[in-house]
């Protein structure tokens, strides 16, 4: 398709925790009816199916739509899919035109070497990638032919985690259209059987929900429909907008009348763990929470209004403090006291009075709640019974006391000692999420983000009653040694209420006679317990789902291990870290899982470049605690790509089109300009940084259409950007924008809205328009995107790159653009008419040369990438000569990078 084709129809789809279709026309589109259905610029969704079957906490879904092109030419489709973050996709189909095609599930460097190359020598590919709180997701974009037809099929699994005593299976709706066959149809098998199952939809009254939605369960089975007709998803009776707008959920829950939930199949075995009626244990609680200066505003007064609610729900059996830490460290108390009536209230006091301050002494805050909780646990033996827990509020890195991640992770495990769990707490996207995820994670707990919104305080209090009530501790769940062949995490610190234990693993052949489990654990009482496999219950069980529930008891075995291995390498460094990468890695091929270890391709389906789509697993944070990314929902500024720069200079330095370098010079009110004539493929350097190794190279690229004998314009089709203190790299073209590509770092699309961080580097990609670099204590840098249009002289996209702040970049910056971000001084004098009448021509003194310059025009984009705006400067000739430092050879480098 030409570059610049507006999208003519646009189906999006997003499930999972969010499901949504929608088909959307282009700006005064005409709209027309068939068969009930509103069609958008004669696209219509026919159908839209979800499928989704759990067996034993396995959720296996597909979803199925099909979109009419009932236009008499073709149109473009995009299929927007959002998943889970805990989800893998393991299969996608899309039949277009009568031809079918598939997914193919390949290591990611394989996958991606062929779309790097592809990237690299200007090719398109079908990759978008985004993220949101709970959700990935990338898009499609197929072309179907006049009165055709194509029809999307993704399928992908994820085990079901139990949390405050239910299973949910949450599902967003909006189609923005009405769809003649729309379903929801979710079928739950359970062999423990189901104790309760409700559906609602937020869009829906409950009186339409009970109407609408069928559910029913009995016995091991349960199921919910709902398949509203076209008059039932209209808005009103005669309306031709559809009510189908927000969230469809499921929830249910399973018998826990007996102790031992161990199901075998095809030798492979998932214990779920979750007794019932169990004492509550009393608990330590330790919290500890950064006050630096950065938790200033709604981030200070949510974790307040949090804190002050949790408090109360802490009960008279149990033990508390606060430690604070900014710059300085205080705790409250300096040890544990008990949640009497006068201690809460003398505890919410204090939250409420405490001020920020400083810096944040991250590790020094949390090694004084370790020694609270350690001072306890060993001072008399009724601490010592207790459930102990640590948990961890910050907003940033650590930037006082011991700021070393490595050492910090070295203190915090020296000290815990495995004797209790820490939760880490991300308030917002300025924290190091890998540091953060590794420090819980070798101690016994998690980490969860919590996302700075108007619901931050209730996110905080959702993940406190997660953890308010332990009912055992040191749990392990032993399997005889010889009869097991693999296993995941069996031993667990704490297991909570409303929770669930989940093992899974393979029984060695010949040794399912001889296979149990054994659970021992701490509790009020103790707690000790042996589960036997029910033989003529399994063969009962395989009777009733068959090869289904062989087939979900391996794959959920194979998922919980993926999930585990993944985990682990996070805490690894070189030959180990390599060896549980390749376990992983093999799973995830020998289960077609699109993990963050492997890409799916769609076999067949290339583009006129012959590149085929990719569909990539993002991970949370890219690549280790000093090169984490950040990614979040990002919507352009009305005045100007990137909302943090508030006022920008009418004319900015940078370089465009063939390449034209246009130099600012605000302390003469004036602007010069030159332009660089060099072969195609040749890497210009354009800001090079010596004090800090920033830097900026561009590599050209000619134009097709050139004529003989004619000057061949060149345009720049790739930009490096490199930070290396932080690690930081950024190569884009005019198709892709790839983050750390030298890493097999995240891909993104020019079709992406989004904004990601490492350190002290900010991107910001604005949807088919630039994207703006800011870098802390440096500069502030756009790349524009040129599409081509068809009848334009120019045949291939390029880039423009401008400078919109440099006032913070070292005096000794250098490159075509570095050398001009500090004052200089030029005089021009003796105007006069030139060789052409038209333009004038001047003398001008720069660097002790003397010049003859042309006053001209050129074309500023930075803040209007399709007409630009006209710059008045004086042109500088062959090739820069007397106003660059040297030579314009000199800037030739080998690499963007």
């Amino acid at each position: 398709m030409d570059g610049t084709m507006g999208l003519q129809g646009l189906l999006c789809l997003c499930l999972a925790s969010h499901l949504a279709l929608q088909a959307m026309p282009t700006q005064g589109s005409p709209t027309d009816s068939t068969k009930g259905n509103k069609a958008v610029n004669g696209v219509v969704i026919r159908s839209l199916k979800v499928n989704c079957k759990v067996t034993s906490r396995f959720a296996h879904y597909v979803v199925t739509s099909q979109v009419v092109n009932n236009a008499n030419k073709a149109k473009e489709v995009a299929f927007d899919v959002e998943i889970p973050k805990t989800a893998f996709i393991s299969d996608f189909a899309i039949t277009a035109d009568e031809n079918t095609f598939v997914g193919d599930i390949k290591d990611k460097v394989t996958a991606w070497k062929q779309y790097r190359k592809a990237a690299i020598s200007g090719e398109n590919s079908g990759l978008v990638r985004a993220s949101g709180r709970t959700m990935e997701q990338f898009a499609i974009h197929v072309t179907i032919g006049p009165r055709s037809k194509a029809t999307f099929q993704l399928t992908y699994e994820e085990v079901l985690r139990r949390k405050l005593t239910q299973y949910d299976i949450v599902i967003k709706v909006k189609p923005k259209q009405l769809v003649q066959h729309f379903e929801i149809d979710v079928d739950i098998f359970e062999p423990q059987g189901i104790s309760k199952l409700d559906a609602q939809a937020s869009f829906l009254s409950k009186e339409a929900a009970a109407q609408l939605i069928k559910k029913s369960f009995s016995g091991k089975k349960g199921h919910v429909l709902f398949r509203p007709t076209v008059g039932q998803q209209q808005s009103c009776p005669t309306c031709s907008t559809t009510l189908l707008n927000g969230d469809f959920k499921v929830t249910y829950d399973v018998n826990r009348e007996k102790l031992c939930d161990l199901l075998v199949a095809n030798n492979y075995f998932a214990h779920f763990f979750a007794p019932q009626n169990l004492t509550k244990l009393n608990k330590n609680v330790v919290f500890v929470i950064d006050i630096s200066s950065s938790m200033e505003g709604q981030k200070v007064k949510q974790t307040k209004e949090a804190l002050l609610k949790i408090l109360s729900d802490l009960k008279p059996g149990d033990y508390f403090d606060l430690v604070l830490f900014g710059s300085a460290v205080q705790s409250w108390r300096g040890s544990l006291v008990q949640a009497s009536t006068a201690n809460l209230d003398a505890a919410r006091s204090y939250v409420r009075q405490f001020s920020l301050a400083g810096s944040t002494n991250l590790n020094g805050g949390l090694l004084r709640g370790i020694e609270i909780l350690n001072k306890a646990q060993g001072s008399l033996p009724e601490f010592s019974n207790r459930a102990s827990i640590l948990i961890m509020l910050t907003d940033g890195e650590p930037t006082e006391g011991v700021t070393d991640r490595s050492q910090i992770l070295k203190n915090v495990r020296d000290a815990i000692r495995g004797r209790f769990p820490l939760y880490n707490l991300g308030f917002g996207h300025d924290v190091d999420w890998n540091f953060l995820e590794v420090m819980a994670l070798e101690n016994n707990g998690r980490a969860q983000r919590i996302y700075k919104d108007h619901d931050a305080a209730q996110q905080l209090q959702g993940f406190y009653d997660q953890v308010a009530n332990p009912l055992l501790k040191d749990v392990e769940l032993q399997y005889p040694a010889d009869a097991v062949l693999a296993l995941t995490q069996h031993r667990h610190k704490q297991y909570y209420e409303g929770s669930e234990i989940t093992v899974a693993g393979r029984i060695a052949d010949n040794k399912l006679s001889s296979f149990k489990a054994d659970v021992q654990a701490s509790g009020d009482q103790g707690f000790k317990t042996t589960c036997l496999v029910d033989e003529e219950e399994m063969k009962k069980l395989l009777q009733e789902r068959g090869h289904m529930l062989e087939n979900y008891v391996e794959r959920l075995w194979a998922y919980l291990t993926i999930q585990e291995l993944l985990a682990k390498r996070m805490k690894l460094e070189g030959a180990e870290k390599a060896s549980v990468s390749a376990k992983a890695l093999q799973m995830s091929l020998d289960y077609q899982f699109v993990t963050p270890l492997t890409s799916m391709t769609i076999r067949g389906m290339a583009d006129k470049d012959g590149l085929e789509p990719v569909i990539d697993k993002p991970l949370e944070e890219m690549l280790g605690p000093r090169r984490k990314f950040v990614l979040s929902a990002s919507q352009p500024s009305p005045t100007h790509p990137s909302s943090s720069i508030q006022k920008l200079p009418d004319r900015v330095t940078g370089v465009d089109t063939d390449p034209h370098f246009i130099i600012r010079v605000p302390q003469k009110e004036d602007t010069l300009c030159f332009n660089i004539n060099e072969e195609p493929g040749v890497v210009l350097s354009l800001v090079q940084d010596p004090d800090t190794g920033f830097s900026v190279n561009g590599q050209l690229i000619g134009n097709e259409a050139r004529s003989p004998g004619k000057h061949e314009g060149t345009y720049f089709r790739r930009l490096g950007i490199a930070n290396p203190a932080t690690g930081f790299q950024l190569e884009v073209t005019p198709q892709n924008i790839t983050l750390n590509p030298g890493s097999g770092g995240p891909v993104f699309s020019w079709r992406d809205q989004a904004s990601l961080r490492q350190d002290e580097v900010v991107v910001t990609i604005n949807r088919k328009r630039n994207l703006v670099v800011s870098v802390e204590d440096g500069g502030t840098f756009e790349v524009v995107l040129h599409r081509v249009w068809k009848g334009s002289a120019i045949h291939q996209d390029f880039l423009g790159f401008y400078v919109l702040d440099s006032h913070r970049m070292s005096a000794r910056t250098h490159g075509l653009l570095g050398q001009f971000f500090h004052p200089f001084d030029y005089q021009v004098s003796d105007l006069h008419p030139g060789s052409d009448p038209t333009k004038t021509d001047a003398t001008m003194v720069v660097k002790n040369r003397r010049l003859t310059v042309t006053r001209g025009l050129q074309k500023d984009y930075s803040k209007d990438p399709r007409h630009g705006a006209e710059v008045t400067c004086w042109f500088i000739h062959n090739n820069g000569d007397g106003l660059i430092d040297g030579v314009h050879t000199d800037y030739i480098v080998p690499d963007i990078f």
